[in-house]
């Protein structure tokens, strides 16, 4: 039984339809695809902005509130001194907790930079993206944790500390350490930072959720 010319023609037109149907579709997933991977790759690239900004403020804070406790013992004289520059009783807990929160701040954002650019850590998917996440929200709680420390601790209006003390000496000119005023800018920028730091990483744990998100849909696509 021979196959009319009409029926052979209809069949090619819905081959050649289906093909075309296929094709499109697989276009399409192919667009859709590179549409994620740019949309992965910006939020990628933010998350990282915003990972560098916090490191440069956690070493800041670091750096101002160590340098400040290194003064204080290194001009620190006991009161049967006379004239000593510190007070009998002072309180350096607002300081340690400023301390603390920079080095957990910048320790976790230096390990979340490793596992973003480093290939060979960035290929392992599991530990890449638990330490995407749970780096900002250390950093984060850190960051908290310091600042409700600080405050507790300088609620005080009895007893002294690094701030109150030199911001109440800034004026005294001074050719030597301890240099009030200095180190009461110093003590004021590192407040100021880490206060910063507490949505400065909410952000950043906000991101590297959206991210996790991104990639996992990426995944299963």
């Amino acid at each position: 039984m021979s196959t009319s010319p009409k029926m052979s023609s209809s069949l090619k037109n819905e081959l050649s339809s289906s093909e075309f149907e296929v094709e499109a579709q697989s276009l399409q997933l192919q667009a859709q695809r590179q549409s994620n991977t740019r949309l992965i790759n910006v939020v990628h690239g933010g998350r990282i902005a915003l990972t560098v900004l916090a490191l440069a403020a956690g070493i800041t804070v670091l750096g101002v509130s160590a340098n400040s406790l290194m003064v204080y013992h290194q001009t620190y004289l006991p009161s049967d001194f006379y004239l000593p520059l510190w007070p009998s009783q002072f309180d350096l807990r607002p300081t340690a907790a400023l301390i603390a929160g920079g080095v957990v701040v910048t320790v976790t954002n230096i390990v979340s930079l490793l596992f973003s650019k480093i290939q060979a850590l960035r290929s392992l998917t599991g530990p890449h993206a638990i330490a995407s996440l749970a780096a900002p929200a250390a950093a984060f709680i850190a960051s908290l944790v310091a600042m409700s420390l600080f405050y507790a601790a300088n609620a005080s209006s009895t007893t002294d500390n690094l701030q109150s003390w030199t911001c109440r000496w800034n004026d005294v000119p001074m050719t030597m350490q301890p240099h009030f005023g200095t180190l009461c800018k110093q003590n004021q920028a590192g407040v100021v930072l880490s206060v910063l730091l507490v949505p400065l990483e909410a952000a950043i744990l906000a991101v590297a959720g959206y991210q996790a998100v991104l990639e996992r849909q990426a995944t299963k696509a």
